[in-house]
């Protein structure tokens, strides 16, 4: 028997970011998610709430000056170090992030049949995957 009884088929990802701007900039006006509300938190800090499918990404800004995300992508550090969306125009995404001016860490890359990825860093160096899946 499973523990966890869901009441949502998805899970919200809370971000600690160090810019609001440039987050919003990333995650809401290039990815096109849909800010659902903004909230203060404790301690003077602030979140975005921003609608992904059924997930909502929890960006949350907080004063004072917070060290970034640790360097070196997927093996670099301990902890959560990247989440992943599965999309139907991966190509596009990363041609639009590299346009922007995001490091696409890891280009459209087929990692097994069927399955294409690309990483993108966000503003603060955190790893987006985006996952594509084809009919072999």
């Amino acid at each position: 028997m499973t523990l966890v009884q869901l009441s949502k088929d998805s899970i919200d990802l809370g971000i600690v970011v160090s810019d609001a701007d440039k987050a919003l900039a990333f995650y809401r006006d290039l990815l096109g998610f849909t800010l659902q509300g903004e909230m203060p938190m404790p301690g003077g800090a602030k979140m975005y709430r921003l609608l992904c499918g059924t997930s909502l990404l929890k960006i949350i800004h907080a004063p004072g000056d917070l060290s970034g995300a640790a360097k070196g992508g997927i093996t670099g550090a301990l902890g959560l170090r990247y989440f992943t969306m599965y999309v139907t125009n991966l190509q596009e995404i990363s041609d639009r992030c590299a346009a922007a001016g995001y490091n696409v860490a890891i280009a459209p890359v087929t990692i097994r049949p069927g399955v294409t990825i690309a990483m993108v860093e966000d503003p603060d160096g955190n790893w987006v995957e985006f996952l594509e899946t084809s009919a072999t």
